[in-house]
């Protein structure tokens, strides 16, 4: 009896301890230069509300959390790819991962703030 009630007990703690999803990025490419698409997400950023956490150019990566509730944290990559570049979104609230087609309305203010917008 006392073997099954550890056994339990271990079967109920393992449960608590499995890790998280990483969130799925939404990922773009633009025919536009990195350092002024990671200059354009920080800025659409900021307007939208987000404090900016971290930011690093060299690296191309931006790290922001909205300011007021319910708490979004948004993260940034911007990658060379050929001529332009790769920019990719991860967001999550709480800790948990967003569905990545939230963050559709952001790529395409970037499209349209790069001029790259499909007319």
């Amino acid at each position: 009896m006392r073997g099954i009630a550890m056994a339990l007990l271990l079967v109920m703690l393992s449960g608590c301890a499995a890790t998280m999803q990483p969130p799925e990025p939404r990922e773009l490419s633009l025919a536009a230069a990195p350092e002024p698409t990671l200059q354009e997400i920080v800025g659409l950023l900021m307007e939208e509300g987000y404090v900016i956490r971290h930011a690093d150019a060299g690296l191309g990566r931006v790290e922001a959390v909205l300011a007021r509730w319910p708490g979004y944290r948004v993260r940034g990559e911007v990658t060379a790819e050929g001529q332009g570049s790769r920019a990719s979104l991860t967001a999550t609230r709480g800790g948990v991962p967003l569905p990545p087609h939230l963050l559709d309305p952001l790529l395409a203010e970037l499209q349209r703030r790069l001029g790259l917008a499909p007319r």
